[in-house]
């Protein structure tokens, strides 16, 4: 896979500014991961997917992924269903890195992994991406400064990735259905459509 390609693909576009911290924003949707070496705020929306915020510490370059694992039906199936984590964290950290992040200066903030899909619950979604994120942080030696996993709850995660703060807002009440349809559609997708190819870290 051409890795320009696969960078422009999976970019988040959907831009606004946010009053609330009057500050230029990107919104990062299932699938979709933003980099930025300027304090353009980050913000998602997670059930049961998990969210990797990932920066250099002395650069303040930084980052953010919005991740589901695929439904891995039996457990022989897991490891081709962690590709799409896989795939998803070092997209990330190789745009970080191609931006000028040095590697030995990463640091990370992991959120997400409720468990809010009354259907997919059964396949315990969340947990499986809690546990895969963690795993993955662990085994590429990159710390991890904070994290707010499973729970039942959808959260709204907001990272500053200059300053590498990061403010979590526990969604109570769902106003609306937005949210489990993008994550059910996700998973769909998911589904149908093998990860073309493999990224290298450099």
């Amino acid at each position: 896979m051409n890795q320009e390609a696969g960078f422009v693909e999976h970019l988040a576009s959907n831009r606004y500014f946010d009053r609330k911290f009057a500050a230029e924003a990107v919104k990062v949707l299932p699938g979709e991961y933003f980099v930025t070496a300027t304090n353009v705020l980050m913000v998602t929306v997670l059930g049961s997917c998990v969210s990797a915020c990932i920066r250099d510490r002395e650069k303040g370059i930084g980052g953010m992924n919005h991740f589901m694992l695929a439904d891995a039906g039996e457990a022989s199936a897991l490891s081709a269903s962690a590709r799409y984590g896989t795939y998803a964290m070092e997209i990330l950290i190789n745009h970080l890195l191609k931006m000028g992040a040095r590697r030995n200066n990463l640091e990370a903030k992991v959120f997400g992994g409720g468990r809010v899909m009354a259907t997919l619950s059964s396949s315990q979604v969340g947990e499986r991406n809690a546990r895969f994120v963690r795993t993955f942080l662990r085994t590429e030696g990159i710390p991890t400064a904070a994290e707010d996993l499973l729970d039942s709850y959808p959260r709204k995660v907001y990272f500053f990735p200059e300053t590498g703060r990061v403010l979590v807002k526990k969604l109570l009440r769902m106003h609306n259905d937005t949210l489990i349809r993008r994550e059910k559609e996700y998973a769909a997708r998911l589904a149908e459509a093998p990860v073309a190819g493999e990224i290298e870290l450099f």
